[in-house]
């Protein structure tokens, strides 16, 4: 379902980089291995796990009379809490098993945003799902108290049921939860906002909307399977490549070649720079500056800051495969003063765009940058959960190198402490 083809290799200067010996590979397993172990993180253990799963199936039967006149699902939560989400749902919202649900995120506290994003809601047939892992994000909180006031959520039982809070357990938001009897999920503490996507804080609102979640813990579960039996060396030769080179290309581009994967650029942005831009254990600060780009749009806008710009950059392309996108086709029609665009003519969209990427790839290689590149076969909930833990555990392996926790945030924290002071 999914390809991984690496380039490192083009630049004769690379070369020796890009094929890192036995001993460094081994190294760097262990110590993903030993994280895995000690449950640093509760990520790793989501795609073997079903109570999110059950926890939203529990739900699902119990209200499946009043999930029946739900037609807008307002998503409260910001970061790790929502991105996630938006990515798989931009991506998958194609599929014929995607209901006809609108889905509206509240996660910004722009005044014009919120009134935008409120507009024509009704309580009757929205249900407001509030996500934190504490309930104390000044964000989440804030809009969290406005759609319970604009909405008088709290007035009574019926009036709660349109409410859904997923949060750590025993969080101060569950214990507000337990005290209204509002419904409540719950996650494990040790799995951080931005590697939470295949918990309840992902799996509920998408088996709310009608896909196949079981497909994606199952297609991460491969995945992962795959990877700690030794069996996808290409991700630990791209994490020690970026890792050993940080300095010299301190940049990494996701260029994928599709708008769907709009949103999923955000979520690897906030996923590779919240979790690699830190302090190491040495005091230094380290980390990779992640860009999310989308071609063929990009290409006019970032191209040329790629190719003649500074040589501090490398880029991961991401496709589809594109046999089945057979229409539209550009009309064979022939202007006046406009013959040099001809060459495309009665060609299809998909083909044109698959060759845009490919010229750009080159292009990109041939100034000796480092690119790699990622092809999905078919867009469904198995690929998108490969996709997923392949960037989760990409991140981890880098961050074991760079000797730092990846899993924190003080850097955030501090902004957090300095928004009360200035209160």
């Amino acid at each position: 379902m999914l390809s991984f083809n690496q380039y490192f290799d083009k630049n004769p200067e690379l070369k020796h980089l890009s094929h890192p010996s036995k001993k460094a590979l081994d190294s760097v397993f262990d110590i993903i291995s030993l994280e895995r172990k000690n449950q640093k993180s509760g990520y790793y253990e989501l795609p073997f796990e079903d109570k999110a799963l059950k926890d939203s199936q529990k739900y699902i039967q119990e209200n499946e009379k009043f999930l029946e006149n739900i037609k807008n699902i307002l998503i409260i939560g910001i970061g790790g809490s929502s991105l996630g989400l938006k990515a798989i749902d931009s991506i998958l919202s194609h599929l014929p098993s995607r209901k006809n649900i609108s889905l509206t995120f509240l996660e910004h506290t722009d005044p014009i945003e919120i009134q935008k994003s409120l507009l024509n809601i009704q309580t009757s047939d929205s249900l407001f799902i509030i996500i934190s892992k504490s309930g104390t994000t000044i964000e989440t909180s804030s809009l969290m108290k406005y759609v319970i006031n604009k909405y008088h959520l709290l007035d009574t039982p019926q009036k709660k049921s349109h409410l859904v809070l997923i949060t750590d357990e025993d969080s101060p938001l569950h214990l507000f939860a337990k005290e209204q009897e509002i419904s409540v999920l719950t996650i494990a503490k040790n799995i951080g906002g931005r590697f939470s996507v295949l918990s309840s804080v992902g799996i509920f609102p998408l088996m709310l909307l009608g896909y196949n979640a079981s497909e994606f813990l199952k297609g991460a579960a491969e995945f992962e399977e795959r990877f700690f039996e030794r069996k996808e060396e290409h991700l630990l030769k791209k994490a020690i490549f970026l890792a050993k080179n940080r300095d010299r290309f301190h940049i990494n581009i996701l260029f994928s070649y599709s708008s769907a994967f709009k949103d999923f650029n955000f979520w690897y942005v906030q996923l590779w720079g919240e979790s690699l831009g830190k302090l190491d254990i040495y005091g230094k600060k380290v980390g990779l500056t992640p860009i999310g780009l989308i071609g063929s749009i990009d290409q006019h806008s970032f191209l040329q800051l790629i190719t003649q710009g500074l040589m501090d950059k490398t880029v991961t392309f991401i496709s589809i495969n594109r046999a089945k996108y057979i229409e539209p086709k550009i009309p064979n029609l022939s202007f006046k003063y406009l013959e040099s665009t001809d060459f495309v003519n009665n060609t299809s969209f998909s083909k044109l765009l698959n060759l845009q990427q490919i010229a750009t790839m080159e292009t990109i290689q041939n100034e000796g940058i480092p690119t790699d590149h990622i092809e999905i076969d078919e867009l469904c909930e198995k690929s998108l959960g490969k996709l997923i833990i392949y960037f989760e555990l990409l991140t981890s392996c880098v961050g074991g190198i760079f000797n730092i926790n990846s899993y924190d945030q003080p850097g955030v924290e501090f902004g957090k402490i300095r928004l009360r002071e200035m209160f």
